[in-house]
Order: C-alpha cells, then sequence, then structure tokens
C-alpha cells in the first residue's frame, strides 16, 4: 500500500495521536485541577505518553519482536524522548512567554515539532531493521 518508510510515518503519527490524549490529559489534570506548575504538569504528561508510546512504537509501528533487546531499545527510546523532552519544554517556553501564545497553543506546536525529532531518531537509530 505505502512504502515502508511513508507507512511507519503514519503508524507512529496513530500511536503519536494516542500519546497526545495522554499527555495533554494528564497536563491538564495535573495543570487545571491539581494546580501544580505547568512545567512539572507537561513533563509528567509526556513521561507517561512516553511509556506507552515505547510499547505500541516497538511492536507496532516498528514491528520489533526480539525480546531480548527490549531493554536497549527502551534505554535508547528514553533517551531520545528527554531531548524530545528538553525541546518540549523549551519550545512550549518560547511559544507562551516569548511568542505570547496560550499554553495549550504552545504545547501543541511544541508536540508537532518534536514529532519530528522522535520519529527520525527512532526509525535511524533505534528501531531500524
Amino acid at each position: 500500500m505505502f512504502p515502508g518508510f511513508l507507512w511507519r510515518l503514519i503508524k507512529f503519527g496513530m500511536v503519536g495521536v494516542t500519546g497526545v490524549c495522554i499527555d495533554f490529559g494528564i497536563t491538564w489534570l495535573l495543570k487545571e485541577k491539581v494546580k501544580i506548575n505547568k512545567f512539572v504538569a507537561n513533563t509528567c504528561g509526556f513521561t507517561i505518553a512516553v511509556g506507552n508510546s515505547f510499547v505500541l512504537n516497538r511492536y507496532f509501528t516498528f514491528e520489533k519482536t526480539d525480546n531480548a533487546a527490549w531493554q536497549s531499545d527502551l534505554l535508547r527510546f528514553l533517551g531520545f524522548s528527554l531531548i524530545g523532552l528538553l525541546l518540549n519544554n523549551l519550545l512550549v517556553w518560547y511559544f507562551n512567554e516569548k511568542v505570547q501564545l496560550k499554553f495549550y497553543i504552545s504545547k501543541s506546536l511544541a508536540v508537532v515539532i518534536v514529532f519530528f525529532w522522535n520519529f527520525f531518531s527512532n526509525f535511524f537509530f533505534n528501531f531500524k531493521k
């Protein structure tokens, strides 16, 4: 149907939508209802979404079934995700504080930009065949 690269990008995007729902849901809950710092809430939402995304991307997107290597896959995934988290928080800060966009608009822009970092780092370095 689609070439392998494009199909993986689409699947990664589908997993990403799940991650965004988890990320935004946890962030909203912690920021708006629990009233914790917006960057702490952002970090919590992002982190929980990463755990979900690792499992879905490993098995669904990249179809990796070698269970002996899951620990090294997870460590690399977490490393790339931590860089993504840093980029995410920097972008949220920049768009929210410097550009003066609303918090959730800033977060949405950051999510789109960090999506490409996450996909390419995992496609080329983590789950490559």
